[in-house]
């Protein structure tokens, strides 16, 4: 794919306001197939689209950019045996491909919290718009391309402003209202047709209950909704009110998270991880699939697969704890 291309797919992703990671190699140690200046695109649930090089360091390229797309923040990559100390600020990774070179890549997450559509001319909307650009939010003028729309008209067209944004595609609609006064317009809504699969988009209250009275004040609070739904702490349907803020702290480093990132297996074998969209070779085991990257890694796997699928649950276990 030249660079033109991947160009276009960010642009595409862009406008579809999809979360992505562009990857870049800046620098690289024989043997190894990368070379400065490869990039490749990858998406949240993993799928890349470009050349960083060969099945072993791809794999660990997808599962390093679907971490820095879920925290929001660039990293620095390493991937080699070269047995070099711990260097602050680049997260390091052996080479499991047998060429037994070095790639370094650079990761930059594309997030879709640019996006927020602020409706209504209250104070409190033209607070939360201040603060949206205090955040580097862009703003939209309209719902339509963006992944939140937060209403804030505060009894100045409430039902007209709420029938406009579950008309659009947003998946997340946020609304500074109390509850009683959301459950009255979720009816105002069943009433003009809207159905409760449109209507479950709904967040209202906007942010957690934190005794906010003044404009400024309840718009901090709506951001903060707003910031759980752009980082993807809060689902799309999820209990009106329901904000992680706990989650929404600092991200877990490499291997202290007690889940696989969406679309990533931890090879058991070398410890890499491996996107299961793009995984060379499926073994099953007790009905689970491994997945692994290289010949090698899964030839091991097959000659002993009840000491690996030990070592997968002793794993998983600690993590849990």
């Amino acid at each position: 794919m030249t660079a033109d291309e991947l160009l276009q797919l960010a642009h595409s992703l862009n406008a579809r306001c999809e979360a992505y990671a562009m990857v870049t190699v800046v620098r690289v140690a024989a043997p190894t197939s990368a070379y400065v200046g490869a990039q490749a695109i990858v998406t949240r649930d993993g799928q890349l689209t470009g050349w960083i090089g060969g099945g072993c360091a791809t794999h660990v390229a997808i599962a390093a950019a679907v971490a820095a797309i879920a925290s929001g923040e660039p990293k620095l990559v390493r991937i080699a045996n070269d047995g070099d100390g711990e260097e602050a600020g680049v997260e390091r990774h052996p080479m499991a491909c047998a060429s037994n070179g070095t790639i370094e890549l650079f990761i930059q997450p594309c997030s879709p919290r640019s996006g927020l559509c602020v409706i209504g001319s209250t104070p409190a909307a033209d607070e939360a718009r201040f603060l949206a650009n205090r955040l580097g939010i862009r703003l939209a003028a309209t719902p339509e391309q963006v992944p939140v729309v937060l209403i804030a008209t505060q009894g100045e067209g409430d039902a007209d402003a709420l029938a406009a944004a579950l008309a659009s595609p947003a998946p997340h609609v946020l609304m500074i209202a109390s509850r009683r006064k959301a459950e009255k317009l979720r009816e105002a809504m069943r009433m003009r047709g809207i159905g409760d699969a449109q209507l479950a988009r709904l967040q209202a209250p906007a942010g957690p209950d934190a005794g906010a009275k003044t404009p400024a004040e309840i718009a901090l609070v709506a951001m903060t909704g707003v910031l759980a739904a752009l980082r993807g702490q809060v689902a799309a349907g999820e209990p009106e009110g329901a904000v992680n803020v706990q989650a929404m702290g600092t991200p877990p480093a490499p291997g202290d998270a007690t889940e696989e990132p969406a679309g990533i297996f931890i090879n058991p074998v070398c410890g890499v991880p491996v996107s299961r969209a793009n995984a060379m070779h499926v073994e099953r085991c007790a009905g689970e699939p491994y997945y692994f990257c290289c010949d090698g890694c899964w030839q091991t796997f097959r000659q002993n697969p009840e000491k690996y699928a030990a070592i997968r649950r002793a794993s998983r276990v600690k993590d849990d704890r």
